[in-house]
């Protein structure tokens, strides 16, 4: 038997079977539902006049709608001057009082609890009463070189030492140490259930109820501001000029403002309206984006 043949036999055997095997008509179509992905993107909504000068925090506080900005005013994020601020602008971009608080040096990262304003000063932990606006207490933090981020968590303290690598804890009047050994670690972030998240030259971490840390993100390294989202993902900044969309093991580089030479430092988010506040630092500015995601 030839090829040809064999092969021949082999389809009429086969288009038999399908033939037994079908409906005799069919017509329908099924329509299958594609869940659309979507990237994770920034729209930019304002600016703020550039008044803010050198500005490198903003903090949105979800009971009031208020946001504040800490500003170094002056070129070395170090010096002890006297000099440094905080701000509060308006939802619409608007400076609401340039001045709220003064005679600060170089603030930078700001959390609330108990109706206080925390903030970092160079190697001291600011206290400053809301309601008054007035500075209530100073603790200089033993062995401080250059404290950075800072988040609040059920009425306690928890900031960075970008320098010494370390975490500490402000608790009942009292400041200790947490954590060491993190590479120029910079913004912190803790999540509802009490989890401590941060950036470092690692890229994105989480503390372990053991006290260990776990990688999550090892692409997003050196970030800067840092913004927990739920369900696994973040927003993290670089202060080069980058913000990111991150989560275990993927990123999407949402913003790049290197080549106009604003930086990106550490960012405020207002979860309900899905908006991301983003400091400027040199560009004496904090631009607002819409988070798409």
């Amino acid at each position: 038997m030839t090829n040809y043949l064999k092969s021949a036999i082999y389809g009429m055997g086969v288009a038999l079977l399908f033939a037994q095997c079908s409906p005799e008509k069919s017509t329908e179509t099924k329509e299958v539902a594609v869940e659309e992905v979507k990237t994770p993107s920034l729209t930019m909504l304002w600016e703020t006049e550039a008044t803010l000068e050198t500005v490198e925090s903003v903090l949105y506080d979800e009971a009031t709608g208020t946001i504040y900005t800490a500003n170094i005013i002056g070129q070395d994020p170090t010096e002890k001057d006297g000099q440094g601020s905080i701000s509060i602008i308006g939802k619409d971009g608007s400076i609401i009082s340039q001045d709220w608080v003064t005679g600060l040096n170089a603030p930078k990262g700001m959390g609330i609890a108990n109706g206080k304003l925390y903030v970092t000063d160079i190697t001291d932990l600011v206290e400053i009463e809301i309601a008054s606006a007035t500075i209530t207490n100073r603790w200089p933090v033993e062995g401080a070189e250059f404290l950075n981020d800072l988040a609040t968590y059920d009425g306690n303290v928890f900031f960075t030492d970008m320098n010494t690598g370390k975490v500490h804890l402000y608790s009942e009047g009292k400041i200790s140490t947490i954590s060491e050994g993190h590479e120029s670690i910079n913004g912190i972030a803790i999540a509802s259930d009490g989890t401590i998240y941060g950036l470092d030259a690692s890229g994105l971490k989480k503390w372990n109820a053991d006290g260990g840390t776990t990688i999550v993100n090892d692409q997003v390294t050196g970030g800067d501001g840092l913004v927990i989202l739920g369900d696994g993902n973040f927003v993290a900044s670089r202060w080069q000029g980058e913000v990111w969309f991150a989560s275990e093991g993927n990123q999407t580089k949402m913003l790049d403002t290197k080549a106009e030479e604003s930086n990106t430092a550490d960012i405020g988010y207002n979860p309900e309206d899905k908006v991301v506040y983003v400091p400027t630092f040199f560009k004496n500015t904090v631009v607002a984006y819409r988070l798409d995601y």
